[in-house]
């Protein structure tokens, strides 16, 4: 189980690591953004101009290089798990679905689930009192 664990982190963090450098340097294209005037489109012009979304963008790549190591991976986890309900929320409200089951979300979504599952008693003390 160990073994899985460490895979699912050293992959949640590459996620993360990639999608968040490709946001400074640029070496994945992007696809097309949505038509102007769009609630997806309003969001983001909101997001560039300010600075946020490159504020986001460091704590993507910071949250991937600790989730990536075994020893950080809850701290990690705590960094991305916003990232990740943004994320989620971006596509289930303002696309209304749409791109919610492409294979990164659907990536990402598992893996972090799968990996707050195996570290549960680690968080527990954050529940319970």
């Amino acid at each position: 189980m160990k073994l899985i664990t460490n895979i699912a982190g050293a992959l949640l963090g590459l996620l993360f690591l990639i999608f968040g450098l490709n946001f400074f340097f640029h070496f994945i294209p992007m696809p097309p953004g949505p038509p102007e005037g769009s609630p997806p489109a309003l969001f983001m012009a909101a997001l560039y101009p300010t600075g946020y979304l490159t504020f986001v963008k460091v704590l993507e790549i910071l949250g991937g290089l600790l989730v990536a190591l075994p020893k950080t991976r809850n701290i990690g986890l705590l960094f991305l798990g916003p990232v990740i309900v943004n994320i989620l929320a971006f596509h289930i409200f303002l696309t209304k679905g749409g791109g919610l089951f492409d294979p990164p979300i659907l990536l990402i979504t598992g893996l972090s689930a799968f990996l707050l599952w195996s570290g549960r008693r680690a968080f527990a003390g954050l529940i319970n009192a």
